[in-house]
């Protein structure tokens, strides 16, 4: 029975309790889908670093391998905090429309 390969991203963490154990960038609490919203956005690895001066090419490179390896993983958590936001900010309406705004 063939076992598929396991793949080990350098500079790239899962920790329960760092960002929900999403996939970030070692030593930091900056997440893949962090690095995959400047993509998204059009921005240049120069612009990302000026974005995060705390990261190295190495990391930032490896971030992007492993959203280009990883897209279903890393737009599902996309989509998911995107909902999150969004129930987020309508409680937030909600409780201003019953207390007002103090």
């Amino acid at each position: 029975m063939a076992t598929a390969a396991k793949m080990v991203y350098p500079h790239i963490t899962k920790q329960p309790g760092v960002r929900g154990g999403k996939a970030c960038i070692d030593n930091t609490r900056i997440a893949v889908v962090d690095i995959a919203a400047l993509l998204e956005a059009g921005k240049t690895p120069h612009e990302m670093l000026v974005a995060y001066p705390s990261l190295s090419e190495a990391q930032l490179h490896a971030a992007i391998s492993y959203y280009y390896e990883n897209r279903e993983e890393i737009e599902a958590i996309s989509a998911a905090d995107e909902i999150a936001e969004a129930e987020h900010e309508r409680r937030r309406a909600e409780y201003i429309a019953r207390h007002g705004a103090q």
